[in-house]
């Protein structure tokens, strides 16, 4: 044999991988779909006329082989443990509590993870070479399921690296996204199979397919999320472990952020909460890490998990129902928001008939249509949202829904954010508009008013009795009166709430601005750090920037409202009629240097305050 075909061959595969890493991985095709089954076809014809240059680690595996007769135990080398949960965030903080005791007070860096509701799996590669794939099983030990690996395109056969790690286990999820899921129900309904009941199931349906050429048709896709075995790792923290297996060609669970304090790190969690609907995969929750592999050591594990990991979960609730209509809302910061308006569905107590979608990208990423039979999900508190399409049961009678250009309140022109995903009416004194900036302005978390309701916001705005915060404060007994079904009680009692909120300590009057980015903990970091909107508006973008919790987008938006003539107007109208301007509440001082660095817990029945003013006096 010459050496012609060998080193063609070898070139072939190199190449191969590399095109199947910007495919799959980073989502960046480099070449055709022709160019690229020409390559593929080649190496296939040279591999068959030299079987002697057959290798597990070829593309060409992917593909599946002869079918097993069942699949073989094979025990751990590390057990593959269960980690904590908890639903509570209380609990959650009394985890970082113990953590830091055990850690003698000693800084912590905490790693927050997306919880992917998939199968756990565990890779081996043996200097760079993909040898095993075992399931978590019971913990101890797993089924070897390394036939069925080796057709998930995302996972490699071989790392991406020169210098492999002599042993590496990495271990992460395996999951299929809900448009996948969508696809390939579609395929098996029109072969006469039965459908799949959602991603996880499908997911460990087919790695446990004895025949490998079925697997290699299902799409299945692969996160890394930690380390088992090794021999000669370099990194010494989950952080960079993770970027080193992306190096090495591996997609590690993505959105994965450090933080330097518990509260940064919960705070992240309760973001992403309010945003699984932006993911095409499942979570069920997130997963605080600590960082460093030396204080992992030193907190080491209980009989049944280790203790320096926990996850923040939060209960999930799935019911199938069909949309009959799809409107579109305009908001306070005039975002046209599509509405699905649904044939009503009990879904965790309640009787479901509405459900967000978000924006024109992911009525498109999801191809949802007016007529679509749809699976609907609430999870932990958050509003209903729209998870997939059940395409199979598509008839052909669906509508796309075509989103609108002008304003479906006041007709003014509707613009795409620059470099952002939401549609906005441009009109600044659009009625929808100022109806949701009354609203948000008067709401318990910020301004607090009793008695000033969704509907009586719409007689006032409608009426022109209210265009901007400060008509609020220049009501009259007279001009409530003169509203229909308003009478002199129901008015007075209005008025008393409106002059009480006069009174509203600073954090509350931030909320009640309706800045964009700035929610209540936003509210608080601010009125702490300065004691007063002058100085807030006076602070550079620099200024606000430096203060923790707040980075530059928040930044460079509280600068420009208060910096505008809108905001400087809006708040020398509120301040002429009286309202607080000055952070009232006792700010931190040399006296409380004591409590620097410790954590409070709240816990237990409450008699005299609710949980909430706790944690704010």
């Amino acid at each position: 044999m010459t050496q012609e075909p060998a080193a063609e061959v070898a070139a072939l595969r190199e190449q191969i991988r590399h095109l199947d890493h910007k495919y799959y991985v980073e989502a960046t095709p480099e070449v055709t779909d022709l160019e690229y089954d020409r390559l593929y076809s080649r190496l296939k014809e040279l591999e068959a006329a030299h079987p002697e240059l057959a290798a597990d680690d070829s593309p060409t595996r992917r593909v599946g082989g002869a079918p097993l007769e069942g699949f073989k135990t094979v025990k751990h080398r590390t057990p593959m443990l269960s980690i904590d949960n908890t639903y509570s965030e209380a609990e959650l903080r009394e985890c970082d509590v113990r953590i830091r005791k055990l850690l003698h007070n000693e800084p912590v860096e905490y790693v927050v993870e997306l919880k992917v509701d998939g199968v756990a799996l565990s890779l081996l590669y043996e200097n760079g070479q993909l040898t095993q794939a075992l399931t978590r099983g019971n913990g101890t030990e797993g089924d070897d399921v390394t036939h069925n690996v080796r057709t998930i395109k995302d996972i490699p056969l071989r790392l991406r690296t020169p210098n492999p790690p002599a042993l590496l286990e990495v271990r992460g999820e395996v999951y299929m996204t809900n448009q996948g899921l969508a696809h390939l129900n579609k395929q098996i309904e029109a072969s006469g199979g039965r459908v799949l009941a959602n991603p996880r199931n499908a997911t460990a349906g087919s790695l446990k397919l004895l025949d490998s050429r079925e697997t290699a048709k299902r799409p299945l896709k692969f996160f890394a999320h930690s380390v088992g075995t090794h021999e000669g790792l370099i990194v010494t923290s989950h952080f960079d472990f993770l970027k080193m297996v992306e190096n090495f060609g591996l997609r590690p669970t993505p959105f994965v952020e450090r933080f330097s304090t518990f509260d940064a790190a919960l705070e992240q969690c309760n973001r992403w909460i309010e945003r699984i609907h932006e993911l095409d995969f499942e979570i069920d929750g997130l997963v605080l890490k600590v960082d460093r592999f030396s204080q992992r050591e030193a907190l080491g594990m209980t009989a049944k998990s280790p203790r320096w990991v926990v996850a923040y979960k939060f209960e999930k609730y799935e019911s199938v129902t069909k949309i009959r209509e799809i409107r579109i809302q305009v908001g306070r910061t005039g975002t046209l928001t599509p509405v699905a308006e649904l044939e009503p569905v009990l879904l965790a107590g309640t009787t479901v008939s509405r459900a967000s979608l978000h924006n024109a990208e992911e009525i498109e990423r999801k191809d949802v249509r007016i007529g679509d039979t749809v699976v609907v999900e609430k999870a932990g508190k958050i509003i209903p949202h729209i998870v997939r399409v059940e395409e199979h049961l598509r008839t052909g009678q669906e509508q796309k829904f075509v989103f609108p250009t002008r304003c479906p309140v006041c007709d003014s022109e509707a613009v795409k954010d620059e470099k952002g995903v939401y549609i906005r009416c441009v009109n600044s004194v659009c009625p929808a508009r100022t109806e949701g900036a009354i609203r948000g302005f008067a709401q318990r978390s910020a301004m607090d008013i009793e008695g000033l309701g969704e509907k009586l916001i719409e007689q006032l705005v409608n009426s022109g009795l209210v265009n901007t915060y400060g008509d609020l404060y220049r009501l009259t007994l007279e001009k409530l009166t003169s509203l229909e079904r308003m009478g002199k009680k129901s008015a007075q009692n209005l008025l008393d709430g409106i002059e009480a909120s006069k009174k509203q300590d600073l954090p509350r009057l931030l909320t009640a601005l309706n800045m964009r980015h700035v929610g209540t903990r936003v509210a608080e970091v601010l009125a702490l750090h300065f004691g007063s909107l002058d100085a807030i508006r006076d602070a550079s973008v620099e200024d606000l920037n430096a203060i923790n919790e707040i980075g530059p987008t928040i930044a460079e938006s509280v600068h420009s409202f208060l910096n505008s003539d809108t905001g400087r107007q809006i708040v020398e109208d509120l301040r002429s009629q009286g309202v607080n301007m000055q952070m009232l509440a006792p700010r931190p001082s040399a006296s409380w240097q004591k409590l620097a660095g410790k954590t409070l817990l709240v816990t237990g029945a409450l008699t005299k305050f609710t949980r909430e003013e706790i944690e704010r006096l």
